[in-house]
């Protein structure tokens, strides 16, 4: 019963498009909750949010997005390496804008856990994150 309830809930959740970073489990010590996934009026995008936890010392993966995000650091300090561009370190309370594409990674600068609110605008159907090197 237990398994049914889990197999029933998992295609709930991905039936409504809510999954969008499995294929970035392995980025071990960071830990997302995915918000919302909505159509936009602007044909063929959509927008998406997820709240992003950083352990300390964490750093994502060298990763670019199929459409602009905007980070907005909810606690702690979070160093953002974009790709061409001086590292930047941001704190509670401050954002950042990362172009279309623009590969990138973010690190947990500080001493607790790090959270940012990742608000995506991105191509439609697209995966959400593509690792780059």
């Amino acid at each position: 019963m237990k398994t049914t309830r889990f197999v029933a809930a998992t295609l709930l959740i991905a039936g409504s498009g809510l999954v969008l970073h499995a294929a970035h489990a392995e980025w071990t010590g960071i830990h997302r909750t995915d918000l919302i996934k909505n159509a936009l009026s602007a044909p063929g995008h959509e927008v998406v949010q997820v709240r992003v936890d950083f352990e300390p010392g964490v750093a994502s993966s060298k990763h670019a997005h199929p459409g602009a995000e905007v980070a907005y650091v909810l606690e702690g300090a979070l160093e953002y390496q974009l790709e061409g561009r001086p590292p930047v370190t941001l704190k509670a309370g401050e954002a950042l804008f990362i172009p279309d594409g623009t590969a990138h990674v973010a690190k947990n600068v500080g001493n607790g856990k790090a959270s940012e609110l990742a608000t995506y605008v991105v191509r439609s159907g697209a995966p959400l994150v593509a690792n780059t090197k």
